[in-house]
């Protein structure tokens, strides 16, 4: 875990309620994130996993709790209400279990395009080709180069995006996550059809957004092998509540998260 801000919550989720007419998707959830650490939620299939993502990133608005961010000057930011982009405006990026890239754009113009949303460059200044437009696109281009170089893609970077593998899609979709400048990346299954070797590559690579990049990573994944090498802490969502969280081996352990993967249905509601 980078120490720096280890103590301070930089993600908060108090008493998050989410319901769909009469199903209750979570109950009374409870998150806090630290600066700078790598947080795992895990939980059986349908545990409420990727309704808390989008709660915390205003794809769904809970009936119930409050979602608080802090950016790095100190400030608090009530993210429930807030749109989507509003809230990766302020600092929280995320991926999709379902991959969302321009299949016909390059990669780099995937990153590129995202690079540009931290500019302020209006599309007035870019269409008359006015002097700051035109080196606030180069920053944005060289930005782009440098996170695929990063995320390991950057002999790929003029190729379609819909050509590339399935895991170097996922990369590809954490790089343009990155280039909006983040404070906190939210991970949903990133391993999801990846092959061993893939994965284990995407362990280094979330270590390495934690300790080089300096950002810190909430993480849904079933994969428990990767989770428990990387995370710093977990926290085990069953059936919409939180039964348990600690380190990996405390979760590990204990009789709750063991009693929820064994009696775990099938089928993914989550």
């Amino acid at each position: 875990m980078n120490t720096l801000q280890q103590d301070t919550a930089v993600l908060e989720a108090e008493a998050l309620t989410l319901r769909f007419g009469g199903l209750t998707s979570l109950s009374e959830v409870s998150l806090r994130m630290r600066g700078g650490e790598v947080l795992a939620v895990i939980g059986p299939n349908g545990a409420g996993k990727t309704s808390l993502f989008n709660s915390l990133t205003g794809v769904y608005r809970p009936q119930e709790g409050r979602v608080t961010f802090r950016d790095p000057a100190g400030g608090e930011h009530e993210l429930l209400g807030r749109k989507p982009h509003l809230v990766n405006r302020l600092g929280v990026a995320r991926t999709f279990q379902n991959i969302r890239l321009f299949g016909a754009l390059s990669a780099l113009e995937n990153v590129q395009v995202a690079a540009q949303t931290r500019q302020r460059t209006g599309p007035l200044g870019i269409a008359l080709g006015l002097p700051h437009a035109r080196r606030a696109e180069r920053e944005s281009s060289q930005r782009a180069r440098e996170l695929l170089e990063f995320v390991g893609l950057g002999a790929r970077l003029d190729e379609p995006a819909g050509s590339l593998s399935y895991g170097d899609q996922r990369r590809l979709e954490i790089a343009r996550a990155l280039a909006t400048d983040p404070r906190v990346v939210l991970l949903d299954e990133p391993a999801a059809g990846t092959n061993p070797t893939e994965k284990l590559e995407l362990t280094e690579l979330i270590r390495q957004i934690n300790r080089e990049l300096g950002v810190g990573v909430l993480l849904i994944e079933h994969d428990m092998r990767l989770v428990m090498s990387v995370a710093d802490r977990v926290v085990v969502l069953n059936f919409g509540r939180v039964i348990a969280e600690g380190t990996p081996a405390e979760v590990q352990r204990d009789p709750a998260v063991i009693e929820a993967y064994l009696g775990a249905e099938e089928g993914d509601h989550s």
